[in-house]
């Protein structure tokens, strides 16, 4: 898999936050924030996953 850069304007507060959270992790901010978008990503599929068993299904 390869990667891509992508530049990003936060508000400085925002940024703090997330140097304050990427730090307790033992992290940078670049990998806190990747491992954020991957972990919201794969709550998205699963939802979907759900959401379309039930209807394959119908709910229980």
């Amino acid at each position: 898999m390869g990667s891509t850069v992508l530049s990003l304007r936060i508000d400085g507060a925002l940024l703090d936050r997330l140097r304050h959270h990427a730090a307790r992790r033992g992290m940078s901010v670049q990998d806190y924030v990747v491992q954020t978008l991957i972990r919201d990503d794969f709550d998205e599929r699963f939802q979907a996953a759900v959401d379309e068993t039930e209807e394959f299904y119908g709910r229980m």
